[in-house]
């Protein structure tokens, strides 16, 4: 049972009376008044419990996108149901009108007239068993957001008092992460076609499939020369020389192994490192997979958390959005000695490996650097890392005492990561770092110049 402001309204009007006649029995006839109004409004009020909720499916979305969830409820009860509803989304959803209006006629026998009906903008248009309750979200989280109840509270027809009923059926938003950095994907595919033959800029060395040939220009490798099509070229003019193109090499592999352990939970630039290396990884992927290369992602931290391979049905890039839509930092160690393992059981071939994690000396001198020697004889290993520009700030302000000893702390913290550096390149380990927005595009800048120079 609920009660409305309407009777409120009406409670301070009888307690008037009260006042003017101070009796015992008038303070029982206002009461039992009340207590007779309210109940003949709570029986004459139609059924909440005699509607039908049900869900409309809604497609995934990115964050910072708006969508729209939408409820269909259908009255099977013989009165009139009016009142409100109330979808139950968690504040992450970024539900804009939770509570609306409801206005349903009693509910028809089979057989009758065509159902139909619905809301628009919060406003009732039609009088029938059935309407659709449209609520905008804009998710401001990434995952899988719910709703796990609606609420239908149906008032009586004096507006004094109701009934309400809460309905446990769920309602699911999967927000996929948001990709800024898809921006950069036009200008790094054409840099790859450049690479693939469409300019006369290849040399040998970029791959070992043939091309074409065309006429040699200064600064050409002199062991790409064609003699025989170089022959065949004579002319009265002279002898022009022709250089053969190499073609880099498509269906190579690429894993992307992204790091979701407690140090991945850091906000760099008010967003977690993870975030910046879903980031990365997503553009990397979309970019191998433009090229002709094969893509596997996987997430870990004790274990594997998420995956997505090109070979698998559906856009390479839609099945690591989804599967990277759930993966959230755990506060445990990541277990690095399950890589060799998990790169196997994906390719026994030469592969470049990405692993984005941070450029911690801690974590990575007692996981990583171990099993190193073991990934670098048989792939190309690359480390991407988010570099935090804060402490940068703070290693160059030096005005007071405090900021003098953070500038140390921070100078430190930089001669200990450049340290890690030079010991990674020693082991022929490639290392990217770079802040969260430069990282993709650097990242990507790396797999295109490995990919000129023949390393893949």
């Amino acid at each position: 049972m609920v009660l409305t402001r309407r009777f409120l309204y009406l409670a301070l009007g009888l307690s008037a009376v009260v006042v003017v006649f101070p009796a015992q029995a008038t303070l029982l006839v206002c009461a039992l008044l009340l207590v007779l109004i309210a109940g003949t409004d709570v029986v004459l009020a139609g059924s909440p419990r005699s509607v039908r909720v049900d869900r409309v499916p809604t497609a995934p979305v990115r964050l910072g996108q708006a969508t729209t969830a939408s409820t269909t409820i259908t009255h099977t009860g013989s009165r009139r149901l009016r009142g409100q509803v109330k979808d139950g989304w968690q504040p992450s959803a970024g539900a804009r009108r939770q509570v609306s209006p409801l206005e349903l006629g009693p509910g028809r026998p089979a057989g009758g007239g065509p159902a139909g009906g619905g809301l628009s903008g919060g406003r009732p248009i039609a009088r029938t068993e059935t309407v659709q309750i449209d609520t905008p979200l804009r998710p401001t989280r990434r995952g899988d957001l719910h709703s796990e109840h609606l609420s239908v509270r149906s008032i009586g027809p004096l507006g004094l008092a109701g009934r309400q009923v809460t309905h446990r059926v769920r309602h699911a938003q999967r927000v996929l992460p948001p990709f800024h950095s898809r921006r950069h994907l036009p200008s790094k595919l054409q840099r790859l076609r450049e690479l693939d033959g469409a300019t006369a800029v290849q040399i040998r060395g970029a791959g070992h499939e043939f091309d074409s040939l065309r006429d040699y220009v200064r600064g050409d490798d002199v062991r790409s020369i064609d003699w025989r099509a170089t022959a065949r070229r004579q002319s009265s003019q002279g002898q022009h020389l022709v250089v053969r193109t190499w073609r880099p090499e498509r269906d190579r592999r690429v894993i992307l192994a992204l790091d979701s352990s407690r140090t991945s939970a850091v906000r760099i630039e008010d967003e977690p490192r993870l975030d910046s290396g879903m980031e990365a990884a997503l553009l990397l992927g979309a970019l191998a997979a433009g090229a002709g290369d094969r893509v596997d992602y996987f997430s870990f931290d004790r274990g594997l958390s998420s995956q997505a391979r090109s070979g698998m049905r559906g856009n390479l890039l839609h099945q690591m959005a989804e599967a990277m839509s759930g993966v959230q930092p755990r506060l445990v160690e990541a277990d690095f000695s399950q890589l060799p393992g998990q790169i196997r059981a994906i390719s026994s071939q030469r592969s470049l490996l990405v692993v984005l994690t941070s450029l911690d000396s801690g974590s990575l001198e007692e996981g990583l650097l171990p099993v190193l020697p073991a990934l670098t004889e048989r792939h190309l290993v690359v480390l991407a890392a988010v570099r935090d520009p804060e402490l940068d700030r703070r290693a160059r302000a030096r005005e007071t005492a405090g900021e003098v000893y953070r500038a140390a702390a921070a100078e430190r913290a930089l001669i200990e990561k450049e340290a890690l550096r030079r010991q990674l390149a020693s082991l022929g380990v490639e290392v990217v770092e770079a802040t969260p927005h430069q990282l993709p595009p650097q990242l990507a800048d790396t797999y295109i110049r490995l990919k000129a120079s023949g390393r893949l």
